[in-house]
């Protein structure tokens, strides 16, 4: 997902100086209303006084119809609880996992693929199951769907290095031995720190009540990941863009600003880290799942019960939270009519990012909020969908995959892009049909970034990201038809040193002793969420960071405990 161009592109290669993409290029905006945002941000500044217009009423109130609104839900109805409602500011649900299409063929507005859960991700399992990716068959769970039909195909990953293709992402094309050695000295590393604290996805399943990280993990916390790479001896050149475009990847920010526990995270969690000849970690993790329009494929089912049932508000922002001895007042604007609805609930699930959460919770709010609030911070993202009439003229090396990285790309933040129509089962006449080609910018280590994505055009980024693919392709210009992106202001909670120690120690009650079955018969103990009498918290952010396996286990253990 990552990319780069050297030709002549100079001007286009430094943030400030993109030059807008060239006039035939149609394009323009997509996906979340910024502008929405920011009319709430602003009355919600000036302090009004609500005066409802409406008046309505249901058990629980779910704000925010991100994958942990949605995931709490799903929890709620498994439960047996259907007195839900659903608050969402935009009018689409999924939040960072939202689908979109362009000239009529599927794409994803945000994250685009799901790794293949491990046993401490059971709910996300459990999930899959019920939308028919997890089979048992011959005593082995297999996962896809019909013959893995959602796994994603060969070729998955390539990057472009030295002006050829090679197979998967980690560089070893021309690279020397110094290299191969600090790459297996970093596995070796990893599988160390494994061994001695182990590492879960997600991360809460190794949170103890009253008790702090384990000692590894304290010291990982505590530091930047260069810094821990620095102390390890871990200097190659390959290394260290390999590990920065991981760590961009997943959290938005490279080794510069995350923590080392999230940098060994990252690998330790899942799949290890394996250098070029060993065997990978397990064949059990090495599948993801992947859809043209990516995530949103999920979110949408996840959302199609509660749209069904007329559970779903969209269009809403939520400007007031306030507990009440006897339940919860909620103030929202629908933003088509002006008008201000007020509900009453017994109890409100927050699944809003913790910064957007201290703002709308009135008086009374726990006192980790506003502090995880000022403690966090988020990275912004820019994901640009690109139209091609036919696919692209390639470079030498390795196929056209469905992921495809650039190194040491010239666009900041780049991190190249992936193929919506890679997953078409059919042969050479469809693959050749157009395509959508994703492409995604973390600009978490950008100066100002948010800034900008507010205020320059969308050809201001447009003709950077044109200039970055033309140097793989170079008939890029001739097959481009239309480019639309989607920014994200605060898409993701960036792991910084000091994150998981501090929300580790959030929300740790003493936990139920209680069990609650999931969908497939299996019976989980419910885990604690941070909240209060009537308000509970479920969100990514919670986790210092943003993937799916933790933004829907807290969304489903807070439809738990709010089903109680």
């Amino acid at each position: 997902m990552r990319r780069r161009d050297l030709l002549a592109a100079a001007p286009l290669l430094a943030l400030a100086g993109c030059q807008d993409a060239r006039p035939s290029l149609a394009g323009g905006w997509q996906g979340a209303d910024l502008a929405r945002g920011h009319a709430l941000r602003e009355r919600l500044a000036q302090g009004l006084a609500l005066t409802p217009d409406v008046q309505r009423r249901t058990g629980v109130l779910i704000a925010g119809a991100g994958v942990a609104g949605l995931a709490a839900a799903r929890a709620l109805r498994l439960a047996g609880r259907h007195d839900v409602a659903v608050l969402e500011l935009q009018d689409t649900p999924g939040g960072n996992s939202r689908a979109g299409s362009l000239q009529g063929l599927p794409c994803p507005l945000g994250a685009h693929y799901l790794p293949v859960p491990g046993d401490a991700a059971a709910e996300v399992q459990d999930l899959l199951q019920e939308l028919g990716l997890r089979q048992r068959i011959a005593g082995r769970w297999h996962y896809g769907g019909e013959q893995g039909r959602h796994l994603v195909h060969s070729p998955q990953e390539r990057l472009y290095l030295h002006g050829h293709w090679q197979e998967g992402l980690l560089p070893v094309q021309g690279v020397g031995g110094a290299t191969l050695a600090q790459y297996r000295r970093f596995g070796q590393r990893v599988a160390e720190l494994s061994r001695t604290a182990p590492f879960a996805m997600p991360a809460l399943k190794n949170w103890k009540p009253n008790q702090p990280l384990a000692p590894v993990h304290q010291a990982l916390d505590a530091m930047v990941f260069d810094e821990w790479l620095a102390r390890e001896g871990l200097h190659d050149a390959y290394l260290r863009w390999y590990l920065d475009y991981c760590c961009r990847d997943d959290y938005g920010a490279g080794t510069a600003r995350v923590s080392a526990w999230a940098g060994i995270h990252y690998f330790a969690s899942r799949h290890g880290f394996a250098a070029p000849g060993e065997a990978a970690h397990s064949e059990d993790d090495a599948g993801v799942l992947t859809w043209p329009e990516g995530n949103g494929w999920l979110t949408a089912r996840l959302a199609a019960p509660l749209i069904e049932g007329g559970q779903l508000f969209t269009g809403r922002g939520v400007l007031r939270i306030a507990e009440r001895r006897h339940g919860v007042e909620v103030d929202a604007l629908d933003h088509a009519s002006g008008r201000v609805e007020r509900w009453q609930a017994g109890r409100c699930i927050v699944a809003l990012p913790a910064f957007m959460a201290a703002r709308v919770v009135a008086e009374g709010a726990p006192a980790f909020l506003p502090e995880a609030a000022r403690r966090l911070r988020w990275a912004p993202w820019l994901v640009a969908n690109v139209h091609l009439d036919r696919p692209l003229a390639d470079a030498p090396g390795a196929a056209p995959a469905w992921d495809n990285v650039l190194y040491a790309d010239p666009v900041p933040g780049g991190l190249g892009y992936v193929d919506a129509g890679h997953q078409r089962l059919a042969g050479a006449a469809l693959l050749a049909r157009p395509t959508v080609l994703t492409y995604y910018q973390a600009l978490g280590d950008v100066p100002d970034a948010r800034r900008q994505l507010e205020s320059a055009p969308w050809t201001h980024w447009a003709g950077a990201i044109a200039a970055s693919l033309g140097a793989a392709h170079p008939d890029l210009a001739e097959r481009a038809t239309r480019m639309e992106l989607t920014r994200y202001g605060h898409a993701m909670a960036v792991p910084l040193p000091g994150t998981q120690a501090f929300l580790s120690q959030i929300g740790l009650q003493r936990p139920s002793t209680k069990r609650r079955q999931l969908s497939n018969g299996e019976r989980i103990g419910v885990l604690p969420t941070p909240g209060t009498q009537r308000l509970l918290f479920a969100h990514a952010d919670w986790s210092g960071y943003s993937v799916f396996e933790e933004a829907f286990t807290r969304g489903h253990h807070a439809g738990l405990a709010a089903a109680a």
